[in-house]
Formats: structure tokens, sequence, C-alpha cells
């Protein structure tokens, strides 16, 4: 189905985000244009963590000052748009710290840990892979490369980072494993890698990204194997016990959507969301426009949304990022092509960003490329939340030198808190981000007052308090009251 290794990773690495919840939004759009990437900085930028000190982090998938054609970079922006290149991977000979990174998460102890695609120290052309720490300030410390075991047990090309509750790290790889169809894995902050589980192509192959849902289980898709080998959706415990929930393309023509590069994000109402890149109701794509789709956690799934039903595809087609839900209970993200028709992109357009609520109406939010040269970018391939409430996102393509945007999209979300981790036990200590959060006054664990102590103007630390229960946090400030964006769950 692929032309290379190299392209359905890279696909993979464009789709597979961590999705932040959101607030309330309305229909007042305001796009802007905030960093232009011209190689040397990167290539293919999209942002995937909000850090502790306010500022918005993220990766290019190539480009940098590294070897050939860069290995891509880390690099940090303000809100405003300053943008800060902390790191250019493969500056060495065969890149033994990895390049193509991705899936940057912040721990508790401050730092960011990530992935790249390929390279490490056994990592040779389009293999390998590693697992990274990297300071706020730019310092790398390279902790896993993969494929260190014989015959690649232990995966190559890994995908998709998640935190997990314990404070381990859990993930995919696309390829190798035990039977050849990819792993899920678990890594400590130290870089002690378990392979969790090795797929086999009836129940999946090549997984592609995890969430860790509320009943603490972590749920993911594959890009192809199953019962129809278009992909499937698997639940697996944190010891390791996998089950295939749902099988891609189970009907006639694909209507339900098949071959899925996104990881899924957790509802409000505890179902997961997601989307398919191909399959769909609509034949005016090859292989079909894609879809958006619902399924509980028991597996069964409701095709919310076919891409491309309509002439030329305003609405776009081919999402390939997962999705970002708002408190109003919507869902915003990216189609890669589609939208109005340009002399730039043709028929097959530059992209779309989107809104779709649960019922599966779409709202197209902004067509890339309407203007000559693309200045706003094109092909957007991530959305992430700031706790200002705007949406940031990244374009593979476009801007001024032709090598991708960073661009803001606000939609009158309100802004919000978030909490690092998402769940704990009584007594356990949390990290509060938001903004303008000096002269707080008060914060909560569902309705249970907690002690807190103020960080900085977007640090706060407080302590699970007794008797608290599953629910929101709340921060009262001078401004007013701040939510956090998710439940935050109780460990018992």
């Amino acid at each position: 189905m692929w032309p290379s290794r190299f392209l359905v990773v890279m696909l993979v690495l464009s789709a597979v985000l961590l999705a932040i919840t959101g607030s309330s939004a309305s229909q007042t759009v305001t796009f802007s244009t905030l960093v232009n990437f011209d190689g040397t900085d990167g290539t293919q930028p999209w942002i995937t963590v909000q850090a502790t000190n306010g500022y918005l982090y993220g990766t290019t998938t190539t480009g940098g000052s590294g070897m050939g054609r860069g290995g891509g970079t880390v690099f940090k922006m303000s809100p405003s748009g300053v943008l800060t290149t902390l790191y250019s991977f493969c500056v060495q000979q065969s890149c033994p710290d990895g390049y193509s990174p991705d899936g940057l998460l912040q721990a508790n102890d401050g730092d960011l840990y990530g992935i790249t695609a390929f390279g490490g120290a056994n990592g040779i052309g389009e293999i390998g892979g590693t697992f990274f720490k990297i300071t706020l300030a730019g310092e790398l410390t390279t902790l896993y490369s993969f494929c260190s075991q014989a015959d690649c047990a232990d995966g190559e090309n890994p995908t998709g980072l998640v935190r997990g509750a314990n404070g381990n790290f859990y993930g995919t790889t696309l390829f190798k494993g035990a039977n050849n169809y990819g792993t899920v894995f678990e890594i400590t902050p130290a870089g002690l890698l378990t392979t969790l589980h090795a797929f086999a192509g009836p129940e999946g192959a090549g997984p592609v990204g995890l969430i860790q849902a509320n009943d603490g289980n972590f749920y993911g898709m594959t890009e192809s194997g199953g019962a129809n080998d278009w992909g499937a959706i698997y639940k697996i415990t944190p010891s390791g016990t996998l089950t295939t929930l749902y099988s891609f393309c189970s009907q006639t023509g694909c209507p339900d959507g098949d071959t899925p590069l996104a990881a899924l994000v957790q509802g409000n109402d505890g179902n997961l969301y997601g989307t398919t890149q191909y399959g769909g109701a609509s034949a005016k794509c090859i292989d079909r426009c894609g879809t958006v789709f619902k399924v509980s956690l028991a597996g069964d799934l409701t095709t919310l949304y076919s891409f491309c039903l309509q002439a030329n595809c305003p609405d776009g087609n081919t999402p390939l990022a997962a999705l970002v839900q708002g408190n109003d209970g919507n869902l915003y993200g990216t189609t890669l092509y589609g939208g109005a028709v340009n002399r730039t992109c043709g028929y097959t357009g530059c992209g779309t960003a989107f809104e779709v609520t649960t019922a599966g109406e779409l709202t197209t939010l902004h067509t890339f490329c309407i203007k000559a040269a693309c200045p706003d970018g094109s092909d957007p391939i991530a959305l992430i939340q700031d706790t200002n409430g705007k949406l940031f996102g990244g374009t593979a393509g476009g801007g001024t030198d032709g090598d991708g945007t960073i661009f803001g999209l606000a939609v009158g979300l309100s802004p919000f808190v978030k909490t690092l981790p998402t769940s704990g036990k009584v007594g356990a200590n949390v990290t509060i981000v938001g903004n303008d959060l000096t002269g707080t006054t008060a914060v909560s664990f569902h309705g249970t007052a907690a002690t807190f102590a103020i960080v900085s103007s977007s640090e706060i630390t407080a302590v699970v308090p007794s008797g608290a229960t599953t629910g929101p946090v709340a921060v009262t400030t001078p401004g007013g009251a701040l939510t956090s964006n998710v439940s935050f769950r109780i460990i018992q």
C-alpha cells in the first residue's frame, strides 16, 4: 500500500498528536500565521505540548542543522509566535541521537520526553528510533535506542507516546517485534523498556498511538491488519492483555472508514473519537475521503461524518491528525487535502481546519492556501490548544519559504487550566498549568479545597486533598474562575 517506510512513518508522525480539550466555542474565527519555517529551523513543524513555563514546544520532521536534509528539530514558541530552535538532530554521522522527532510530553521532573522515528545506536536508514529526554533549555539525552534486541524484538520506528498514570511512558512501534507487525511498549523515565504486546496481523498491524482512558486501560488503532486488513481499534491493559474491539472496512465499500493514522481522544461523554484517512461514504477520492467516528469502550462504532460528499470537497478530505474536544462538546481537527479549489493546489485542495459536533454536523473554520503561494501554509498536520483558549497548528508546506508554518486559530474558546498528571492518589503533588495565575486565591479538586503554592504566572503546585473525588479542578484567580480541561481522576 505504501511506497516506502519513510512515507508511512512521516504520515503517522503527522497524525499522532496529543489531543487536549478546551472550553466553549463560538463561530467567530480569527486566523493568524505566526511562524514561517525556512529549513534551517526545520520543516513540517507541529506543536505537541504546552509546558509549565507557559511556552509551547514542538518538533519538525526534517531540516535544522543536522546532516543531509537535516534530522529535524525541537523548538519552543511563545504564544505570540517568537520561536527558538533548541536542538537539531543528526549532527553526527549515523545519527546516534535519532532523527525525525515527535511525541513531546512533559513529566513531573519538568523535562520533556519524546521519540524519534529513525536513527539511534541501531538505526541504519529508515529503521531504529529512539526515546529521549530534553530539558526546557535544550539539553538532550538519548535514553533508549530501538532495535536493541535480536531481530528487533523490541520493535522499530516508535510512534505515539503517552504518559501513564503510574508515571511511566507508553507507546507503539510501527514495525518489527516478535511477529513483525509492531509492538506496544512501556518505558520508564530512565529508559528501561518492557514490550507489552507484539502484534499479529489478524488483531491489527502497524499500531499508531495510544491514550489512557478513564477506566485505566489504553486504547489505540492500527493502520492495517484486523479482520479485514484495513486497520483496527484495540484495548490493552497496563499489564499487556490486548483485545481487538473493531476492525475497519467491516461494511461493503468501507463506509465505516479505513486506514486510521491518528491517536484517539476520549470525549467528556466517555466515548472515544477519531478519524480515518480513507473510506467513508464519498466516492470522490481515490480510496475515498476519510471519516470522523465515535466508538464506545466496548467497541460499538458510529460513523459521524464522511468527508467530500460535496463537489470539489470544500469540507476537506484525508483527515490525519487527532481530534481536539472543546468543553462545548464539539471536536476540532484538520484535513490534509481538500477545501476550496485554488490555483496552487487545484482540485485536491490544500487542507482545512474544521469543527464537528458529536452528532456529526461539520463546519469548515479555515481553508488553507486560498491566496497564491500559500502564505498561510498548506497541508495542515496538527492541532493543540493553549490554556489561553487559542488553537495552534502546523502545516507541512507553504508559508513564505515553503517549509511550513505555525498558525493560530481563535474560535472563541475560553481560558482553562490543565493538570500534570491528569490522575493521582490523595496526597499526590499535582502541577496546574494556565495563564495569569498570579494572585490565585483558591484551588479545589471537584469541590474539595486543596493546599497550593503559586510558582509563576503559568504554574501552580497543589496537593490532592483528602475526600477528593474524580472531577474537574477549579482555580480562582483575580481574573475569574478557571476549570481544568479534563476531569482529574482519583486513583484509589
